[in-house]
């Protein structure tokens, strides 16, 4: 029996973006923001780690593209912390949320204009802490940023000391699908490594090459997670370099166009099931060539 067709469109899938840790480099999210909006390629919902959390809270409170180039321009140093006495660290980064606070439209989780994940580690158990829903943002990107040796941890109000994201999920693809993304591109600001350092040729030298081997391990599999990677080619950039803003942007979105058909092969409504007679005819055919051939 013949249905009649339906005229309904089919289901748009939710887009979550992925934005990496990186330090300087996670200015490279905007630039990948910008290609996304261009092309109209909506995201739903989005997730940051470190520097990722940065650009992906400023995003989801509402700032502007041209507004977040500007403070990504004329972010420094100074702006995220400030020395301290601790004996749990070389600063604060207290002064970090005193800059978004500034900066962003709105700064609870609460008031988003869309969903958000920042996400942190529990320094004590090492454990993911994913923080969303509701509370204070600038509190979640402080915590997300708070490297450890470099700024004093941040404590909640359970008493858990928490750290940089990096450490359990510096690519935070986990973390989006849970906010209901159908389809999840991640950014990895650090997929080129370390190009500036060469070969090691002191034992600091061996053992930051150890660290970044075992980071982009770890990266490997949080990537396993997405259905689109985009990969800035931004090796020969230091991570403390925020003064290299432009060129930064620049290789985001160059990255992100490059990407572009892929998102849109990914984005591509799932192909509605064969009906029932269409099934049933298939295999009737089926079955007829197999007799046909055993037969012959």
């Amino acid at each position: 029996m013949w249905r009649k067709r339906t005229s309904e469109k089919p289901k748009r899938l939710r887009v979550g973006l992925a934005l990496s840790g990186g330090a300087a480099r996670g200015i490279a999210h905007v630039g990948v923001l910008k290609v996304l909006e261009e092309h109209n390629i909506r995201v739903d919902c989005i997730a940051g780690t470190s520097a990722g959390a940065v650009v992906a809270g400023a995003y989801a409170a509402g700032l502007s593209l041209a507004d977040l180039e500007d403070v990504g321009r004329k972010m420094r140093w100074r702006n995220m912390g400030r020395v301290t006495l601790s004996k749990l660290g070389i600063q604060h980064n207290e002064r970090m949320g005193e800059f978004i606070r500034e900066r962003f439209p709105v700064t609870r989780f609460e008031d988003l204009k869309m969903p958000l994940a920042v996400v942190a580690a529990d320094l004590r158990t090492g454990e993911t802490v994913v923080l969303k829903d509701e509370g204070d943002l600038a509190f979640a990107i402080r915590a997300s940023c708070a490297l450890p040796g470099w700024y004093v941890p941040v404590t909640d109000e359970g008493g858990r000391q928490l750290v940089d994201g990096g450490l359990v999920a510096n690519v935070p693809t986990a973390a989006v699908r849970s906010l209901g993304a159908d389809v999840v591109i991640a950014v990895d600001v650090n997929a080129e490594g370390a190009k500036f350092m060469g070969a090691p040729q002191s034992l600091i030298g061996v053992l930051m090459q150890s660290m970044i081997v075992v980071h982009r391990t770890a990266a490997a599999r949080q990537l396993e997670l997405a259905d689109v990677v985009i990969r800035p080619k931004i090796g020969h950039i230091r991570w403390d370099e925020m003064g290299r803003a432009d060129e930064l942007i620049a290789a985001g979105e160059h990255a992100a166009r490059a990407c572009l058909e892929e998102i849109r092969f990914a984005l591509e409504p799932p192909a509605e099931p064969p009906r029932k007679w269409l099934r049933r005819w298939q295999s009737e055919a089926a079955n007829k060539s197999e007799k046909h051939l055993t037969s012959s």
